[in-house]
């Protein structure tokens, strides 16, 4: 079903603060989904002179045992774990890191309002640097904030509370747009009053079904009523 634009719009009216994910909301999920399921393989598959897809056999299973935790997104526990380069190999790919369509148009509409955006991501400190560094990015907000300063990911429900404590915000005036569901439950349950999903995160890949959130395919049906 597609949504007309207003009904993915929010009412700006009754939003101070906005918080938007990175990966696969502002920038496209190809270069992650790429990386970890391809790159990492490879290059762990020439380390131990194994077939690519008996590299597989043995990291995707430590990759979902660990998905949902602040490790799984923790550049330095990957390094030791694999020893691997994380932030190295991750450079090798830094020219398939793409910012979604509209994004910029967005964040330059939204920064003109004088609202307060932040950046909100469970990506490593190491990956936001190399990602701001590419893409340009950080100029458009106020701050950049990351899970692992809080030990928790944003799907953990300790996350928010701890956030708040240390960033004050008004959930009821707040927007947050995520293309991960068990996120943005997580901020539901904590009483974020404007959610918006990501139908589109990574562009080599079939839209996802956003349940019980509104979604965008992009960025530019939130800009009905921003000026």
């Amino acid at each position: 079903m597609n949504r007309n634009i207003d009904s993915a719009a929010p009412p700006w009216d009754e939003i101070d603060t906005v918080f938007l994910d990175m990966d696969g909301t502002l920038l496209d999920l190809h270069f992650d989904n790429h990386f970890w399921l391809e790159h990492v393989p490879l290059r762990y598959a020439e380390k131990h002179q194994l077939s690519v897809q008996e590299a597989k056999q043995r990291l995707f299973p430590r990759f979902r045992a660990l998905e949902g935790s602040i490790d799984w997104y923790c550049v330095d526990f990957w390094s030791r774990e694999l020893d691997l380069d994380i932030s190295a190999l991750k450079r090798e790919l830094e020219h398939l890191i793409r910012v979604h369509p509209q994004v910029t148009e967005f964040l330059q509409a939204l920064r003109a309002t004088g609202k307060r955006v932040a950046l909100l991501t469970n990506a490593h400190h190491k990956v936001i640097e190399l990602k701001m560094t590419s893409t340009g990015l950080a100029e458009h907000f106020d701050h950049l904030i990351c899970a692992h300063a809080f030990r928790v990911p944003k799907e953990d429900p300790q996350f928010w509370p701890r956030l708040a404590a240390e960033d004050p915000f008004d959930p009821q005036r707040t927007l947050f747009v995520d293309d991960s569901l068990p996120v943005l439950r997580a901020a539901h349950d904590y009483g974020i009053r404007h959610l918006r999903a990501v139908r589109l995160p990574d562009s080599q890949a079939p839209p996802k079904q956003t349940e019980e959130f509104i979604a965008i395919e992009s960025f530019d049906e939130l800009l009905d009523g921003l000026a």
